[in-house]
């Protein structure tokens, strides 16, 4: 890792804590469930990276393969053809970028051009070199909670957790350092309403792990039991944003930077 990418790995790692972090979303595909579109072209995706670093994001997360259900999965050279043009472009912010992706070499790449962070839904499971790629690319890396499909029997939260030691296993075995991991519960993510709202709800019994938790639950409907479609709106996301932050989060990931921006400073004076 060149010395100016990581300071920028430090300098992120270092806020964590010392207030609430926003984590900005850029997706570059073509069929993201939020945006459609919208940034698939280089140009468009840049314009949308500057104009959220300028509405105060701490750290840009760039993702270049759909991860809504039933999405079409994309080869290594596909998702390298829509990520380097942008990451190569926005290598010169201030501000340090993260990578959604959970294929090695993608990530290996990523680092490359740039890439601070590694954003892995699938938490190190899924491609088995993943770990020692983000190890030699001395990246930060996000654990996410993944499962191949929902089980509304199961206890969400002891699957997390048996997920997350799997997980940090194999982060340690690569020789992960624990100061560059951050968690994700995996909102939206093959998960019922029911499950989502407990993992939420129960947030706090992740804290003996001591690491950083990440909430992304921008823009999902993850309430949807509630028929109204509200948990879907900026509203009800940054409802869930503060909600999580007040039972431990330090990160979360949204499409509405401003909005969030505004909310957690005026949330932190409240807090005083």
């Amino acid at each position: 890792m060149r010395p100016e990418q990581r300071a920028k790995r430090d300098a992120f790692l270092g806020r964590i804590g010392t207030r609430p972090l926003v984590m900005g979303i850029l997706n570059v595909t073509p069929d993201s469930f939020s945006e459609v579109g919208r940034f698939a072209a280089a140009d468009a995706a840049i314009a949308h990276a500057r104009r959220i670093v300028a509405e105060g994001c701490d750290i840009v997360d760039v993702g270049a393969e759909s991860a809504r259900p039933g999405a079409t999965p994309i080869s290594t050279a596909e998702e390298m053809a829509r990520l380097e043009p942008v990451l190569m472009a926005l290598g010169a912010l201030d501000e340090p970028l993260s990578v959604d992706t959970s294929k090695a070499e993608v990530a290996a790449r990523a680092a490359e051009h740039g890439a601070v962070v590694i954003n892995d839904i699938w938490g190190l499971q899924k491609d088995e070199r993943m770990a020692d790629a983000v190890a030699a690319a001395e990246t930060a890396v996000v654990i996410m909670h993944n499962r191949a499909e929902k089980d509304e029997a199961i206890d969400i939260v002891a699957d997390i957790r048996r997920f997350f030691d799997r997980s940090l296993a194999l982060a340690e075995r690569a020789c992960i350092p624990k100061e560059r991991i951050i968690l994700d519960i995996g909102i939206g993510f093959a998960k019922s309403s029911r499950q989502n709202r407990d993992a939420l709800t129960r947030l706090g019994e992740f804290k003996d792990y001591g690491l950083p938790i990440l909430i992304g639950a921008s823009r999902k409907a993850f309430l949807g039991s509630l028929n109204d479609g509200s948990e879907a709106t900026l509203a009800g996301t940054l409802a869930v944003s503060l909600a999580a932050i007040t039972a431990g989060a330090a990160i979360v990931r949204v499409h509405d930077v401003a909005e969030h921006v505004a909310a957690l400073k005026a949330f932190q004076i409240l807090r005083g």
